[in-house]
């Protein structure tokens, strides 16, 4: 079946017996008969991708209702790369942008057609239970709390005071992201990076080094004090508030969804909310992406339409900010649509150049 669907995308002329062929596979009645759309990936894009197959599904009953799946944002992209075909994902929902590396291994699996889509904003925030440890974070805090071996050194901290005599002397508890995780990934690049770099002999290490400088400036302790949490971002919701002197890490839109419960640990003294994520005030603003294969754009009627769908729901005062989600500048509002309209295909250069 997946020869048949492959040899469909290649040849061009069996496309629209391929997408009955797909209805076939899947086994299950419902709307037009053709498969429906399959996204993988971030925990965090998750709720913005369900909001939007769901209104997608009350504009298109005449297709089916996408199917959307968390799975962190790295298996996800390795899903979506391992090949073509009616058993892999047409999308991938990503809380970092594509790795060139991830790219190349889209290509050795014939994946060499890519729409890439920014289609929001969101924060790394960090958070305690409301009436907990209180925190005046900051890069270098974190970085000092959480690194196996801050700045090479062992690490000994066992306080927040044992960092920052200004911290409380509350022992150091962080629930946060997994390895696999596109959270886990900004974390690194927006707050361990940077916190990391405050020690000019790292910066020097980096040039001499830059595999130990990695190792040493992202690694995170593996001795209770930081606990990897899986992909599912409201279990350290619950986990923080059951321990007022635990600290949670997950994305902007969590913090936003359980304000009634939980309360948001500034950085560098600027609170994670909507306008300083939208002006990047706030240090660990990201942006959250979505992936698609153009490949797939025929034998899945609904695909196109799908993406449609995320350019109608990301406005300033549409349906995606209303659940946590933070806008884009109209720029590049207008830049994303126009990658739909124009199915813009991503390049490794486009990857490679600094945004």
């Amino acid at each position: 079946m997946a020869l048949r669907f492959a040899a469909a995308l290649k040849t061009g002329a069996v496309l629209a017996l391929a997408a009955i062929t797909l209805s076939a596979c899947d086994g299950s009645g419902g709307g037009s008969g053709a498969q429906s759309v399959h996204a993988v990936g971030s925990s965090t894009v998750y709720p913005f991708a369900k909001l939007v197959a769901e209104n997608f599904a009350r504009s298109n009953p005449d297709m089916r209702s996408p199917l959307i799946e968390s799975t962190g944002t790295g298996n996800g992209i390795q899903l979506f790369c391992s090949g073509l075909g009616p058993n892999t994902p047409d999308m991938v929902n990503a809380s970092r942008r594509m790795k060139p590396s991830e790219f190349d291994g889209c290509l050795a699996n014939g994946v060499d057609k890519i729409i890439e889509l920014q289609v929001g904003l969101d924060g790394i925030a960090f958070a305690s239970a409301k009436g907990g440890i209180m925190l005046n974070l900051s890069p270098e805090t974190v970085y000092k709390a959480i690194a196996a071996r801050p700045f090479g050194k062992p690490q000994t901290a066992k306080t927040w005071k044992d960092v920052d005599p200004a911290l409380p002397a509350e022992p150091i508890l962080v629930y946060g992201p997994p390895s696999t995780s596109g959270t886990r990934d900004a974390l690194k690049e927006l707050i361990l990076h940077v916190g990391c770099d405050t020690d000019p002999a790292m910066k020097a290490l980096k040039k001499s080094d830059e595999e130990t400088y990695t190792q040493v400036c992202t690694e995170v302790r593996d001795d209770g004090a930081y606990v990897d949490q899986g992909e599912q971002d409201n279990l350290i919701v619950q986990k923080i508030t059951g321990n007022p002197k635990a600290v949670g890490i997950f994305g902007f839109s969590y913090l936003e969804e359980n304000l009634d419960k939980i309360q948001d640990l500034p950085m560098n003294g600027v609170p994670a909310d909507y306008e300083n994520i939208a002006s990047f005030k706030y240090p660990g603003a990201r942006p959250l992406y979505v992936y698609v294969k153009q490949q797939h754009m025929r034998a899945i009627p609904g695909l196109e339409a799908f993406m449609k769908e995320w350019v109608k729901s990301w406005a300033k005062d549409g349906p995606l900010t209303r659940i946590g989600m933070v806008a884009m500048p109209p720029e590049t509002m207008a830049a994303n649509a126009a990658k739909v309209e124009g199915q813009t295909l991503l390049t490794k250069a486009d990857l490679e150049a600094k945004k």
